[in-house]
């Protein structure tokens, strides 16, 4: 039992490690600064963050009295190999606490910051962890993006708020759509340019491609990364502006939803006002004012609006043409990308 105990935690590590992206700084700061209204007299917790090296730590620990915060807590998961990056080469985890700057001197003292020693590997599922989740109103963080589903889950499991990184690929998950189509969950304001550069241990850089990992700076770039949130913005509630004109040419109806095709989130009619396929990428511009979300092509029939299944005798690729919006071109089917079905609102 020891020796499977021992095994298992020593894959928990090595799969930590492959998923340590570090957060910039300067990332941190451009988006945080939409949500300062929510932080005054709030307890956040960074729970999968090293202290002693960790972004989110530096912004709310300098950031503390501006923000009114009442407590920061920041803990992270222990990894015993000695070269790890985050350099948690001690024999604990531990967890770092800061309630302000008590001498006045302007910045977090070392002296005012309480170091406590965990007695588990500061994982976010421990005990020791899920205690001072409790504690918590809002949870800041970079969680493993393996682990997003489960991370999140726990969230809602505690009803906390939170502003977390997350991949985007992350929207079709079923656990975290349904979220987003009930508006319990969307995205932040998001990365410059749509572009996300994290620090990664180096020897890790061989898991990715040319231009995407530079050696110079030690950052690997990522395009499809966001801020997820449960917490209000200014950006939620901007009206998209639409200025198209709905012809059945330029956005013909499906074959097997009752919906149209729209392929760019520019497009959408501004004279229609039944249901439409838009991008994932609609959510960047999202605005429950204005659109309601009523499902996905990407899995079952949650929109209520799909009207058929094809079988082999429909065509070769029944089987993707079942997993998407399928428009007919005379005998043919053509299969669209994963959708979000989407109707305008009323005014």
């Amino acid at each position: 039992m020891a020796v499977a105990s021992k095994n298992s935690n020593l894959a928990r590590a090595r799969d930590a490690k492959q998923d340590e992206f570090y957060t910039q700084l300067s990332d941190i700061e451009k988006e945080l600064k939409h949500y300062k209204k929510h932080f005054k007299g709030k307890v956040v917790y960074c729970n999968c963050d090293d202290p002693r090296v960790s972004g989110f730590f530096h912004y709310f620990s300098y950031n503390f009295e501006k923000l009114g915060l009442k407590k920061l807590i920041t803990t992270c998961y222990k990894n015993k190999e000695r070269d790890l990056f985050s350099a948690n080469d001690t024999e604990h985890a531990i967890m770092l606490e800061y309630t302000g700057d008590k001498n006045n001197s302007g910045v977090p003292d070392p002296n005012e910051i309480g170091i406590v020693k965990l007695e588990g590997d500061g994982d976010f599922r421990s005990e020791e962890s899920i205690e001072l989740l409790k504690q918590a109103d809002i949870v800041v963080t970079n969680p493993p993006f393996s682990l997003f589903r489960e991370f999140i889950t726990q969230l809602y499991e505690h009803d906390k708020k939170f502003i977390v990184v997350g991949s985007k690929n992350a929207i079709t998950y079923k656990e975290i759509f349904k979220l987003i189509k009930e508006n319990k969950l969307w995205l932040g304001n998001g990365f410059s340019a749509g572009n996300a550069y994290f620090k990664i241990p180096p020897e890790n850089a061989r898991n990715f491609a040319n231009g995407v990992y530079d050696k110079d700076t030690g950052l690997v770039k990522f395009r499809n990364v966001g801020w997820f949130t449960n917490l209000d913005i200014a950006k939620r509630h901007e009206e998209l502006i639409l200025f198209k004109k709905y012809t059945p040419d330029e956005f013909p109806a499906y074959d097997n939803y009752d919906a149209i095709e729209v392929s760019n989130t520019k497009d959408i009619p501004v004279d229609y006002f039944g249901a439409m396929g838009v991008p994932i990428t609609f959510l960047d511009k999202y605005n429950p004012d204005q659109f309601e979300i009523l499902g996905i092509t990407d899995r079952d029939n949650n929109s209520g609006l799909k009207t058929k299944e094809y079988g082999p005798d429909d065509a070769k690729n029944h089987t993707d043409l079942n997993r998407r919006g399928a428009i007919r071109i005379g005998n043919e089917y053509k299969s669209t990308y994963a959708r979000l079905l989407i109707r305008r609102k009323q005014a």
